[in-house]
């Protein structure tokens, strides 16, 4: 069975925001993008601004489809859908269900250990995006 899945890709400057899973979860202490499971009834973007309310506490503005992809864990396997954010002015995301929350530079997501549903979203990000780290 196929799980239907949201994540954003949330920029501030040349940073993006990347969120360590609980311990106690499924790939514990991996890094990820916030997001979550779409419930029956939610489209993807409705899906993916409850999450952020409920995860960071901020309410995101939904923009445009990144990437989408389907990857089997040994538990789940989702269909993930990564769409490009944005943070109103003056909304802080807060640790609300991660252990550790952060914005980095494309440059320093090599010394994080992500999800591996993650890896073809990196190569991505690095591939557009890479140059202005330089």
């Amino acid at each position: 069975m196929m799980t239907e899945v949201v994540a954003a890709l949330i920029w501030e400057g040349e940073r993006f925001l990347i969120c360590q899973r609980p311990a106690h979860k499924a790939r514990g202490l991996l890094w990820e993008f916030v997001g979550g499971k779409v419930e029956p009834g939610e489209t993807r973007p409705q899906a993916l601004a409850r999450e952020c309310m409920e995860e960071l506490g901020v309410q995101i503005e939904v923009g445009d489809l990144f990437m989408d992809l389907t990857h089997v864990y040994p538990d789940i396997t989702v269909h993930l859908s990564l769409y490009t954010c944005t943070l109103p002015y003056g909304q802080e995301p807060k640790k609300l269900e991660h252990a550790d929350i952060r914005f980095i530079p494309i440059s320093e997501a090599g010394g994080y250990s992500f999800c591996p549903a993650d890896a073809p979203i990196l190569e991505r990000i690095r591939e557009l995006y890479g140059e202005k780290q330089a």
